[in-house]
């Protein structure tokens, strides 16, 4: 059983944000090995496919888009999670994607039923199948969704990049589901200053609620949009309906970084930032958005006070240079990155392959980056990871998408074997070194 050591479970004074957690920390050239424990602790198998068990309105309609091309079973990918708790107590939904990197994708965002197929457990188009169905054609429909996040006032964020088979069909935009409802709420495409034609592909969302319930109402909000085929971030202010690029040196790939090595299978890809995450509030800190490429090995933050501010970013390249802070380095790549509200940021390394957590509060090397989970089986790949608070308890749990992207990359995967894994864990069990039940 691990437990990491006491220094990460006990309370924490409130340090100046620049004195303590993000001075400049210039990273040895060389650092020591992460440490691991021989035993590694299992997480909660929560649920798992050999291939996506997709439920369509009727047969007819199956054996139409297997006809047409507009499903292959072997073509989806899914790559995210997130949890909805409804307030008034009822039973959790869980959500997945499916971006349609292929033509064979009958819907890219999805929820999971109880119903139990050969696959897996089946999954239902959400919010409807007729929010997907015209495949591009259509764009107040969803085209290609890569990640969702759901706030705490209970309402889906929905990046939908708008490609299909990295065609551009439709502007990217950023889509708003009411989840008690399942209604339209919100949407904003972004218009064609905040991405690159031909180059841009959305594939993170990150959604920073200033006005947090019980108190607010969450319409304080904005949003970060991870585009790493073009380097960039783009922040967008929901209430000032308005959106800017950042982009310079340190949204850019490392190219050692660029061939990725997971259980001895190899891919290149040499994309830009990936994992978003903030500084949670009441923690007397400066809030940050911290970062990371996912062709990488630089955790990064910049001040959201200087990122939400779109006058700092009128000089493209050369804009707020000096604002961006250099965390550490870790070595090794690792893809979702999430924070808790006690300032753990956990994130799934590909090598070692395990979940690794760190108090923002330290320093960012080796010593307090703590392995809490590892499995070279179900955490390969660890593309979807989410903070989720229970409202009956108040009690946070990491939720995990992990699949076996090496392998469809290589084109090694073999369906006959679980190749998807949605996992779970709560956060204080995990912390301390209990179980996960």
């Amino acid at each position: 059983m691990l437990i990491l050591p006491l220094i990460l479970l006990v309370s924490f004074p409130s340090f100046s944000l620049s004195q303590y957690q993000y001075s400049i920390n210039r990273p040895k050239p060389k650092l020591p090995p992460f440490k691991f424990p021989t035993q590694y602790k299992e997480l909660v198998r929560v649920f798992e496919w050999k291939n996506i068990q997709y439920g369509f309105p009727s047969e007819q309609e199956r054996q139409e888009v297997l006809r047409n091309g507009h499903y292959n079973p072997d073509s989806p990918i899914p790559i995210d999670i997130d949890v909805y708790y409804p307030q008034n107590g009822g039973p959790a939904r869980y959500f997945i994607t499916t971006p349609r990197f292929g033509q064979g994708v009958p819907y890219s965002l999805a929820y999971v039923t109880s119903f139990q197929g050969a696959n897996g457990t089946e999954v239902q188009a959400y919010p409807s199948y007729q929010w997907h169905s015209s495949h591009g054609r259509n764009c107040d429909g969803l085209t290609s969704v890569y990640r969702v996040h759901i706030d705490a006032c209970g309402q889906m964020w929905i990046l939908d990049s708008g490609e299909i088979e990295f065609v551009q069909h439709c502007a990217p935009q950023v889509v708003v589901i009411d989840l008690a409802t399942d209604q339209l709420i919100h949407r904003y495409r972004l218009p064609s200053t905040s991405f690159k034609a031909g180059v841009s592909r959305f594939v993170n969302i990150l959604v920073d609620i200033r006005d947090p319930p019980p108190q607010g109402q969450c319409k304080d909000v904005f949003a970060y949009l991870a585009d790493p085929t073009s380097k960039a971030i783009v922040v967008y202010d929901v209430l000032g309906q308005q959106s800017w690029r950042v982009e310079n040196k340190f949204t850019y790939p490392d190219a050692k970084f660029g061939t990725h090595t997971v259980a001895g299978e190899s891919f290149e890809l040499l994309d830009g930032p990936l994992a978003l995450a903030v500084t949670p509030l009441g923690l007397g800190l400066r809030r940050h958005l911290i970062f990371h490429a996912l062709s990488n090995e630089l955790e990064l933050a910049i001040p959201l006070d200087v990122l939400n501010n779109a006058t700092n970013w009128q000089k493209g390249l050369a804009s707020s240079l000096s604002e961006f802070v250099t965390l550490g380095r870790r070595g090794v790549q690792c893809a979702s990155h999430a924070i808790s509200r006690q300032g753990f940021l956990f994130c799934g390394f590909l090598d070692p392959i395990g979940i690794f957590a760190w108090d923002i509060r330290s320093p960012y090397n080796p010593q307090n980056v703590q392995l809490v989970a590892l499995n070279p089986e179900t955490l390969q790949f660890v593309s979807g990871l989410k903070i989720v608070s229970r409202p009956s308890d108040g009690r946070e749990e990491l939720w995990l998408f992990s699949n076996r992207l090496q392998k469809i990359f290589a084109g090694t995967i073999d369906y006959t074997e679980i190749n998807y894994w949605v996992l779970r864990c709560d956060v204080d069990d995990l912390l301390q070194g209990r179980g996960c039940f």
